[in-house]
């Protein structure tokens, strides 16, 4: 029973909070990237909490003249609660499978950049449809820096269990395997955001499937 989501069909989408202004003209966004890039499915950004989605996510929309999206964001807005409330009211199964409606939603919008949680990709069924509509970019961060970005917050319910660096080493290693299989993997180092986002354009901008249309049932 999925009571925090109940209305989440009317409400994904109306948030106006997280989208990037993007009025930069036609000669400025050709000179901020590759010459003739233009992606044709939205760009997903994935990866654990901490490597930069939601910051590189806007700055990277900015850059390409797109909207931005955040998907915890969206979720909280349909729930009507935080994403630790959901956590702590309802469990991480409930959060789940309403992430899993909500970015099913967003993706069916037209393109724009996504940023999702860090369990998102981890859902076969998100994947998938990640897959099927999207362009996957994992950034990929070593564990001292996630845990230097993780630790100026404290609401992150997967690290109310521990130690953040032990807690954070054990999802590497479960969840790297998985965030590899994304289409771009971009280094979110200790560099600069915006190094960041060229990297993350250049290899958009070399990668065929982000120009490629979106399908609905499969790449077949």
């Amino acid at each position: 029973m999925l009571v925090p989501f109940q209305g989440a069909a009317e409400k994904i989408g109306e948030s106006s909070e997280d989208k990037v202004d993007t009025h930069s003209s036609a000669s400025e966004r050709r000179a901020a990237f590759p010459r003739g890039f233009v992606p044709s499915r939205t760009i997903v950004l994935v990866g654990l909490m901490g490597a930069g989605k939601t910051k590189i996510g806007r700055r990277l929309a900015a850059r390409l003249g797109l909207p931005f999206s955040d998907s915890d964001h969206e979720i909280e807005v349909a729930a009507g609660q935080s994403i630790e409330e959901i956590f702590a009211n309802w469990g991480e199964r409930v959060f789940r499978d309403g992430e899993r409606r909500v970015i099913a939603r967003l993706l069916a919008q037209p393109v724009h950049v996504l940023a999702t949680g860090g369990g998102a990709f981890m859902d076969p069924l998100t994947r998938q449809l990640i897959g099927q509509r999207g362009v996957s970019v994992w950034l990929r961060a070593n564990l001292d820096v996630l845990v230097s970005r993780v630790s100026r917050r404290n609401n992150r319910p997967l690290l109310k269990s521990g130690d953040a660096g032990t807690i954070l080493a054990q999802l590497i290693e479960q969840r790297n395997p998985v965030y590899a299989q994304a289409d771009v993997v971009v280094d979110s180092g200790e560099g600069s955001p915006e190094a960041t986002v060229s990297r993350a354009i250049a290899a958009l901008a070399a990668c065929p499937i982000a120009t490629t249309p979106a399908q609905t049932e499969g790449r077949g």
